[in-house]
């Protein structure tokens, strides 16, 4: 039978990453996650109803908020590894809810361990998998014909790995987000060494992440990040104003400089929000930062209101907030909906991120923005770098890897269409390069 692929899901969309692998009786899935818009709408509009909400693996299948993992149901008894790259959302936010399907292990890293046991914690739900931590750049034997590799690359979230599956019919390469940052503010460089050494032993196929594959630059470094916050929380004269300032909750290293640049302007520091907990608390243990020692957190939405309430000097405080794409849930849009903050003229308001290009965010994200302006606060907007590699980080990495064929993953048609471009100018034969959508398979 040989070395099969079948696309489960991010393949026809922004999301529900998941790919199974087969090789003759054995397989492995790649990612279980969430489609973010899908998931959110669909939870917030049964909360409008006030119905309550039916998280069952089919009823998120129904509405597309999670992999359709009928299409491999024929499968479930033949995977022995359900494999995470990483801990963002619709990368392991389905796992709670399908992973019970099957009889296997759930293999990641030890930060993304951590995240994945905090969200189920929060959901009050247990699986009968077992979650088995891995550093990064090891590598592991999951069943008889399958050998798993865990190789260290850059994202805007600690130890996210490329995975590289090792089988009997050749080596598979499966590197769905991630950027080649050689200049990281926190964590080790990607490990390009072993990444040649894959190209020595021959790479049977590369499906790889298509997000900013029409964009024709390399994905600036996070130290670039590091020197814009620093513009603006140095450079800017914000004497006797709040600060006031949102970015990912997961984006670990993104928060240190945060914290080292309020150190330096004598801030007290305070983190705001529940995600911001759960991320940091991840991040504490899996011994890669203590947030503990460097703020004061709140964190939960009930004490907001009387953390604001007591604060008489905000001027001396940097808050740093969840709701950077505007949810209504989060702690900014609540300081501005609910009044919960008494903003002054001038106050600074800062997002260290972009807006996710989805129509809930942009909207929302449109909506708090106006709301803002007329609180007369400055606003400083896309303080930021990607974590996802643009379209010359891909080319380096075919480069590195020279895969005998490519299968774009992570984007809609036209960034699927534009890593198909890239290959082909990269002298790849059309045939080699695969656009595929969901419930498709494939072999080699």
């Amino acid at each position: 039978m040989g070395l099969q692929i079948i696309t489960v899901g991010g393949y026809s969309e922004i999301g529900r990453n998941c790919t199974l692998v087969r090789v003759d009786d054995e397989a492995v899935i790649l990612d279980m996650g969430l489609h973010m818009d899908n998931y959110i709408a669909y939870t917030e509009e049964r909360e409008e109803l006030h119905v309550e909400t039916d998280m069952s693996a089919e009823s998120l299948i129904k509405v597309n908020a999670v992999p359709n993992i009928h299409q491999i149901e024929d499968l479930w008894l033949k995977v022995k590894a359900i494999c995470l790259t990483h801990a963002h959302l619709d990368h392991v936010g389905a796992v709670p809810f399908l992973s019970n399907k099957f009889n296997a292990n759930i293999h990641c890293t030890r930060y993304t361990a951590e995240v994945l046991s905090a969200i189920l914690r929060d959901e009050k739900i247990s699986l009968r998998n077992g979650i088995i931590p891995h550093p990064t750049n090891s590598k592991f034997k999951v069943s008889k014909k399958i050998t798993i590799e865990f190789i260290n690359v850059t994202h805007s979230i600690p130890q996210t790995v490329i995975i590289a599956v090792h089988t009997p019919y050749g080596i598979l390469v499966y590197a769905n987000d991630f950027k080649l940052d050689n200049a990281p503010t926190l964590g080790e460089k990607p490990n390009f060494k072993a990444l040649k050494r894959l190209a020595q032993k021959g790479v049977k196929v590369l499906i790889v992440d298509s997000l900013y594959a029409d964009t024709s630059m390399k994905t600036p470094s996070e130290n670039i990040a590091k020197e814009m916050l620093k513009d603006v929380l140095l450079g800017v004269n914000s004497r006797g104003k709040a600060i006031i300032i949102t970015t990912f909750s997961s984006h670990i290293a993104r928060l240190r400089s945060i914290v080292e640049l309020g150190k330096k302007l004598k801030r007290k520091i305070v983190f705001i929000g529940r995600s911001l907990n759960k991320y940091t608390r991840a991040a504490q243990e899996a011994g890669i930062i203590d947030f503990s020692k460097k703020g004061e957190f709140v964190r939960y939405g009930n004490k907001v209101r009387k953390f604001f309430k007591k604060i008489k000097h905000p001027e001396k405080y940097m808050f740093v907030v969840t709701g950077h794409q505007g949810e209504p849930g989060a702690v900014l849009p609540r300081m501005v909906y609910q009044h919960l903050y008494d903003f002054k003229k001038e106050d600074h308001v800062i997002f260290s991120c972009s807006v996710i290009p989805v129509e809930a965010n942009i909207r929302h994200r449109e909506k708090l923005d106006k709301a803002l302006k007329k609180e007369k606060v400055r606003l400083f907007v896309d303080v930021h770098v990607s974590g996802h590699a643009f379209r010359e980080d891909l080319r380096d990495l075919i480069r590195l890897l020279r895969p005998k064929n490519i299968i774009p993953t992570h984007g809609n048609k036209k960034k699927l269409r534009a890593m198909k471009e890239l290959a082909v100018e990269m002298g790849y034969k059309p045939e080699q390069v695969k656009i595929l959508k969901n419930g498709v398979q494939v072999s080699f």
